[in-house]
């Protein structure tokens, strides 16, 4: 007898906002129109048997629209009825990293546009697409990922009885760890890899590191008997403390993976060092019906007390499961915003003398130097990182830039990747139509986010996104 309940008769899909960088920096994003519905959307599909939503989103952009993605914050998810049965699609913001131009026409898809983010309303066939993007509008675009993971399932401890580190994963953890390689690329395809040295850890992250040819970079901090470890003593090490604070400065892709007993030593480090840099942030900056908006629970006391003036709360309402021992193979995704690249100073404009001394004369002057380097060489790497097609286990790392791709390569770069890259920051100027659908619960429309848009600003926790293999 088959299965009545209104949950089995649920058709589960997901899509993304696939957003790239337009001529004056702001998100251009990607639209398909269906030849057998005529119609305008956002690029989605049904989920395949056993898959993952997140993976779900990856592969149908790519089939539909021949974008490959770097998945985002997740957006709002909408619902609606097909032929008598609800169904459910799950969205992301997603950084588009090449596009496929062969890929349309397919069998579904026959044409792509992409079209500035503040008149997708005009073009968009449906309403309910209209909430997805006001909602991937109203929060900045550009984010990089934090991951922490806990390790996949090991051999029971009472069946191993050999040095704890060197416990291995079993048969299941690492059928997950296969698994994990695929879903963790649709958030970081070239993401730094630190890792607790047990044994369980590493075996965890080691297909995703050959999939992506990412160097494991062990960190016995992580390891929770370090400090009766083995190797040198702890305090020669990098704290975790210091190991978050380090990653979310970089500005990179970084997934950690840790135990069960630390994660959440890791949870509080992140905010803590989230604090530590001057982040303040009012929870009302969370989308309306998101994990941070719908929170109960008010943000770790520990980030709190990092943070100057009683006043302004650093980090926003953490997700309620926020408190919540992650099953094996969970992971946590903090998207953050990057720290804004200061403007490069005018070469047209001289520095002016300092007032006190008089100004030097030309034969004093100093000679010309080659250009400065760019003021964050990490963020810009970062970007040229994600930018590129994840690579498969049998293509090595290259060693130097790879020459351009050969006209019979699917993927091809476009040209918008030479472009700046800025995070929308939404103002109260918002062109229409799209400025009606930005505006908040008690009709105001959203705020600068700084006075200075000049003025570098700290990372900032967007969304804190919590996933596991069982997510379909």
């Amino acid at each position: 007898m088959g299965n009545s309940k209104p949950e089995s008769r649920l058709i589960k899909a997901a899509g993304a906002v696939a957003w790239r960088p337009g001529p004056d920096g702001r998100p251009e994003i990607l639209l398909v129109h269906r030849r057998k519905y005529d119609d305008w959307s956002l690029p989605k599909g049904k989920v395949e048997p056993g898959e993952v939503l997140a993976v779900t989103a990856v592969r149908e952009v790519l089939e539909e629209g021949g974008a490959r993605l770097a998945l985002g914050r997740r957006l709002n998810s909408i619902r609606y009825n097909v032929g008598g049965r609800p169904k459910r699609v799950h969205y992301w913001s997603a950084l588009v990293a090449s596009v496929d131009d062969r890929a349309v026409p397919n069998d579904e898809v026959d044409q792509i546009e992409w079209v500035a983010a503040d008149r997708a309303a005009e073009r968009i066939s449906y309403n309910r697409d209209n909430a997805v993007i006001a909602d991937f509008a109203r929060l900045p675009a550009q984010t990089v990922p934090v991951i922490l993971l806990r390790h996949a399932k090991a051999v029971a401890k009472s069946h191993w009885k050999r040095a704890d580190d060197r416990r291995p994963l079993d048969d299941a953890g690492r059928a997950d760890a296969k698994a994990l390689a695929e879903l963790l690329a649709c958030f970081g395809p070239r993401a730094r890899l630190i890792t607790s040295p047990a044994a369980r850890c590493v075996e965890t992250l080691r297909p995703f590191a050959e999939l992506t040819g990412v160097e494991l970079r062990e960190e016995p901090s992580l390891y929770i008997h370090h400090q009766s470890s083995r190797t040198v003593p702890a305090d020669s090490h990098p704290s975790i403390a210091a190991l978050l604070s380090e990653a979310i400065a970089a500005g990179e892709p970084t997934i950690f993976c840790a135990h069960r007993e630390n994660i959440p030593v890791l949870q509080a480090a992140a905010l803590a060092a989230l604090a530590a840099l001057g982040v303040a942030q009012p929870p009302s900056d969370a989308a309306p019906g998101s994990a941070l908006a719908n929170s109960a629970r008010a943000h770790s006391a520990l980030a709190n007390s990092a943070v100057a003036g009683p006043a302004q709360p650093a980090i926003p309402d953490l997700p309620k499961e926020w408190d919540d021992p992650l099953p094996t193979s969970g992971f946590w995704v903090l998207n953050l915003t990057l720290p804004a690249p200061p403007a490069p100073p005018s070469s047209a404009t001289p520095a002016p003398a300092p007032a006190s001394s008089a100004a030097p004369s030309p034969a004093s002057a100093p000679a010309p130097t080659a250009p400065a380097a760019p003021p964050h060489p990490a963020w810009r790497r970062w970007f040229r990182l994600r930018t590129r097609p994840p690579r498969t286990a049998a293509t090595p790392l290259p060693t130097a830039p790879s020459p351009p791709e050969a006209p019979s390569t699917p993927a091809s770069s476009p040209a918008f990747l030479g472009a700046p890259v800025l995070a929308p920051e939404p103002t109260t100027a918002t062109p229409e139509p799209l400025a009606a659908s930005l505006m908040t619960p008690d009709n105001t429309t959203t705020a600068p986010e700084t006075s200075d848009p000049s003025a570098p600003s700290p990372p900032r926790l967007i969304s804190a996104d919590r996933y596991d293999l069982t997510e379909s």
